[in-house]
């Protein structure tokens, strides 16, 4: 009798196992990549994202298991990060045959927001992009996320032909929820009357570009405003009718709420590492659109 059960239970798992062996076995870097990879492979990937919730990618170590996870893995897609190249190499140490995909290749990347600064301190309310870092935030944009799909489309298609008609079908999808969202943005902004936005940390930037709009960082290139920075800070977002401060949640929120409190705005956290890419990109359009009210 135990016998039998043991074999239907098998039996009755059996596709679960087979489908789960079968999957495309997938590594990206942040979760929003994740949703993307997800709403284009179905169930055909697994996929894990290398950057967890909460955690910060500019600083982020993979952890043991994850690298002996990729060993076994078939395609890496990465972002564009500046740590990549570190990692990339130690994945391919332990896995050669890793496909590596950079979904910011063929991408036009602009740089990071930098503070001007002269002989008597920072003048924030004129920003230029830093000469050095490239701005890896490229899925902030829904219309870069769609060329991001489409070759993630393409590199699912070559290692599973098979199933292209459903990774095209997935895309399709896909991409005109993507372009329903980019109209959806584009009308709620467009009623804007002040352009710019202040952030803690300029991760919005191809955003900003898409629609318009200009972000003004509190940290910039990494590093906290000193005393004289933040006051000229505060007396921009005065000048500029800033009501509302942006932050997220794996970086403090500290120079964020300071110029809250003095300009009697608020902070308000928006995620952009969400893997809730659309809400997401909806809740960030309503907190700036919320912001003129």
């Amino acid at each position: 009798m135990r016998m039998h059960l043991l074999s239907f239970i098998v039996l009755a798992c059996l596709p679960t196992i087979l489908l789960g062996a079968d999957r495309i076995q997938v590594f990206v870097t942040v979760p929003p990549q994740q949703t993307f990879v997800e709403q284009i492979g179905g169930p055909q990937v697994q996929v894990e994202a290398l950057v967890g919730a909460g955690s910060n990618p500019h600083t982020y170590e993979p952890s043991p298991g994850q690298i002996a996870r990729l060993a076994e893995s078939e395609v890496y897609f990465g972002v564009g990060l500046p740590m990549e190249g570190a990692w990339i190499k130690r994945i391919l140490a332990v896995n050669p045959k890793l496909r590596v995909v950079d979904l910011s290749e063929g991408i036009a990347r602009r740089r990071l927001e930098a503070h001007e600064h002269d002989g008597q301190g920072a003048k924030p309310d004129h920003h230029h992009e830093a000469d050095g870092e490239q701005d890896p935030h490229i899925w902030t944009s829904p219309l870069l996320v769609i060329r991001m799909a489409e070759r993630i489309a393409k590199t699912l298609d070559e290692i599973d032909p098979d199933r292209s008609t459903d990774y095209e079908s997935r895309l399709a999808d896909f991409v005109a929820a993507l372009k329903d969202l980019d109209a959806e943005v584009r009308a709620d902004l467009g009623r804007l009357k002040y352009r710019r936005f202040m952030v803690y940390h300029p991760s919005w930037g191809y955003f900003a570009d898409t629609y318009g709009l200009t972000q003004i960082p509190i940290e910039a290139e990494g590093k906290e405003p000193g005393p004289r920075q933040l006051a000229a800070l505060i007396d921009q977002a005065r000048r500029e009718n800033i009501r509302v401060i942006l932050a997220q949640p794996q970086m403090s929120t500290k120079s964020a709420e300071q110029v809250a409190r003095e300009i009697g705005g608020r902070v308000e956290v928006v995620d952009p590492l969400s893997a809730d890419y659309i809400g997401t990109i909806r809740h960030l359009t309503r907190v700036l659109t919320s912001a003129e009210e």
